[in-house]
Order: C-alpha cells, then sequence, then structure tokens
C-alpha cells in the first residue's frame, strides 16, 4: 500500500479502550498515513481526558469540549457551565487549543426521556459556537429535522462544521447540504455490505463536502469490522470512497484536507 496522507476528524482516542495501548494506536495511525486526530468530549469527565490525551501527543491529536446529547440529563445547566469553563480556559496558543465544539447534538434513537433538554442543551452550545467563532461536530440520530431547525437560527453566524457520522439518504444528504459552511463526516459504514451510502454520496455529495472520521472505537470498516476501530483503519473508508467517486485515493486524500483546513484551519 502507498502512503496517504488524511485526517481522522473524529475519534474517541481518550476512551477506556485505548487505555492499554494509546501510543501503539498512535504509531500505528502515523505510519498509515494518519496526520492529525481529532477528539471529541462528550461529558465533563471527557472534558478533562481529551484534553489530557491530546497534550500528550501535541500538534498531532486536537480537541473539541461538549455535551454528547444522550448524557444530557436534567442537571444539563450546571454540566454546560463546568465544559463552558474548560472550553473557554483552553483558546490560548499556550494550552491544547479547542478547535471545535462538540460532540454535540440530538439522539432520539434510544429515548426521547430528555427530549426538551437534550433541545436546550444543543441550542446553547450552538449559540457557544457563534460566540466563540468555532466549528461544530453535530451528532444526530432520529432527529434530522429537529436538528436543522435550531442550525437555521443561527446558520449566518456560524462558522461551519461536521455532520458527524452521516448514513442517510439523498433527500437528508441534500437538506444538511444547505448549509454551505457545514461537511459530512463519512466513516465505517461506507464499507459495509447493505450500505447504500457510496451511491448517495456519489450522486448528491460533491467532494468538497466530505471529511473522513473513524468514530474510533466503534464502526470499524470492512474488513475489520466487529474489531476496536482505530485511525489507521480509515485506510479502508479512503479506498470505498475513491470507487464510489471514481477518482484516486490520493485525490480523496487531498480533497478531504482541503475541506478540514477550511473548517478547522488545520
Amino acid at each position: 500500500m502507498s502512503i496517504l496522507n488524511y485526517i481522522d476528524t473524529h475519534c474517541h482516542l481518550d476512551g477506556e479502550e485505548f487505555a492499554a495501548d494509546r501510543d501503539a494506536v498512535v504509531q500505528r495511525a502515523r505510519e498509515a498515513g494518519c496526520k492529525a486526530i481529532f477528539l471529541p468530549a462528550i461529558d465533563v469527565k471527557s472534558c478533562h481526558t481529551v484534553l489530557d490525551v491530546c497534550a500528550q501527543y501535541p500538534d498531532y491529536c486536537y480537541p473539541m469540549l461538549g455535551l454528547h446529547p444522550e448524557e444530557v440529563r436534567a442537571d444539563w445547566k450546571e454540566v454546560l457551565a463546568c465544559i463552558k469553563f474548560s472550553l473557554t480556559s483552553h483558546l490560548s496558543p499556550l494550552t491544547s487549543s479547542v478547535i471545535a465544539i462538540g460532540e454535540i447534538g440530538l439522539d432520539y434513537y434510544w429515548s426521547r426521556e430528555f427530549e426538551k433538554e437534550q433541545l436546550e442543551a444543543f441550542e446553547e452550545q450552538v449559540r457557544w459556537a457563534v460566540e466563540l467563532q468555532l466549528p461544530l461536530m453535530i451528532h444526530c440520530r432520529k432527529a434530522q429535522n429537529e436538528m436543522v431547525a435550531i442550525i437555521k437560527k443561527y446558520a449566518k453566524d456560524l462558522v461551519g462544521g461536521v455532520f458527524h457520522c452521516f448514513t442517510g439518504n439523498e433527500q437528508e444528504a441534500r437538506q444538511l447540504l444547505e448549509f454551505p459552511q457545514f461537511v459530512l463526516g463519512i466513516g465505517g459504514v461506507l464499507t459495509f455490505k447493505k450500505s447504500h451510502l457510496p451511491e448517495t454520496l456519489a450522486a448528491v455529495v460533491p467532494l468538497d463536502r466530505i471529511v473522513l472520521e473513524t468514530d474510533a472505537p466503534y464502526m470499524a470498516p470492512v474488513p475489520m469490522r466487529g474489531q476496536r476501530n482505530e485511525s489507521a483503519f480509515i485506510r479502508h473508508v479512503i479506498t470505498r470512497l475513491a470507487e464510489a467517486y471514481g477518482v484516486s485515493e490520493e485525490e480523496i486524500c487531498e480533497r478531504t484536507n482541503e475541506n478540514v483546513g477550511r473548517i478547522f484551519g488545520i
């Protein structure tokens, strides 16, 4: 395999799943051609672990801080106050400077118990993005219409971001592409046997609207499916994207890296 240069825009490298061999995981990523890894927080605890891991790998791992919708509870206001303190404390070039607000969003897949709280917490963090002029890393399951309604309210003031883990149809893709400063995060699902994503992307999503991601340790691509995912495995996603768009793997990397640079400045 030739060496490619790509960026993993979404990897939970701070997780316990990587505690025993994180250095080796990073080394494999470097050897595979991964030139940067973005780490999203999901709650107060992970804000600290994300920042710690990024400090261990400066200029390679970059932190994103936010409250994941599945972690939203009745105490969301207090939790967000803690996260915002961490966020604003790490916007200096002298620290592991935060590059985005995330992973935030809406998720009604398992439960709507905290539906109202999710909506309020998401909108509050979108306001942070406007205030601090940071991009967003957005998670959305079974709530695209609600998510889009909130983004529309602030669209003209947002610098952009990623709709993480896009797995939708052509209509859903078109709806998200209406926000020109946002891109779709594409990962291992693209390679799954029953996935219609390759056809959907090639039909309606230009290459300048895609970034690469793992969501590691989750959703490893074929042929690694069922294993713990890691940044080195994006190679398989790149191959499938190149096939879908009828271009070289090098072009996939070049175009997606340009998109990352446009949104995150990295």
